[in-house]
């Protein structure tokens, strides 16, 4: 599993989970929130406010993993707040990961190691222009979201969504 988070002008370090290892609280607070993002946050924010959103994994829902975010971050949107399979107003779901998926997996990979240091290095790669249009373009989503009451886009047809005029 890889892990990863994006602002407008900045990205997080790539995390990998090994293979077999499940993403429980324990793991997703640890290796993720504590070794990753906190760290990360700090340098790159520098006391600056910020918001975390994540999606309702079972991990992300965790009484352990609320506790952690109360602490360490400014403020976080709650699996309560948030809708519960969400990929359409995730900016790493709907435009990273195929961005690196595409770039990536243009060639193929000997091992693990080799499409790890792929990743890392495509990851880098991604320009803060990508990821402002990535960050603006979550709010244009969230606005047709809330039009189509919660309907996920791959559910709606293209006339309904020029009907709702919003794009």
């Amino acid at each position: 599993m890889v892990w990863g988070a994006i602002t407008s002008d900045g990205r997080t370090p790539l995390v990998f989970i090994d293979k077999g290892v499940k993403i429980n609280k324990e793991v997703y607070v640890e290796s993720i929130l504590e070794n990753t993002l906190k760290p990360w946050a700090g340098e790159h924010f520098n006391g600056a406010h910020w918001v975390f959103q994540q999606d309702s994994a079972p991990s992300h829902k965790a009484k352990m993993t609320s506790e952690s975010l109360k602490l360490n971050v400014p403020e976080f949107i709650s699996t309560e707040e948030w809708l519960a399979s969400s990929p359409d107003l995730n900016p790493m779901n709907f435009c990273i990961w195929s961005i690196l998926e595409s770039r990536v997996c243009a060639k193929p990979h000997k091992n693990v190691e080799s499409l790890k240091f792929s990743l890392r290095r495509e990851g880098d790669l991604i320009s803060e222009d990508v990821l402002r249009a990535a960050d603006d373009d979550f709010f244009k989503r969230l606005s047709l979201n809330i039009t189509a009451e919660g309907i996920t886009f791959e559910e709606l047809d293209l006339f309904r969504i020029l009907s709702m005029h919003i794009y």
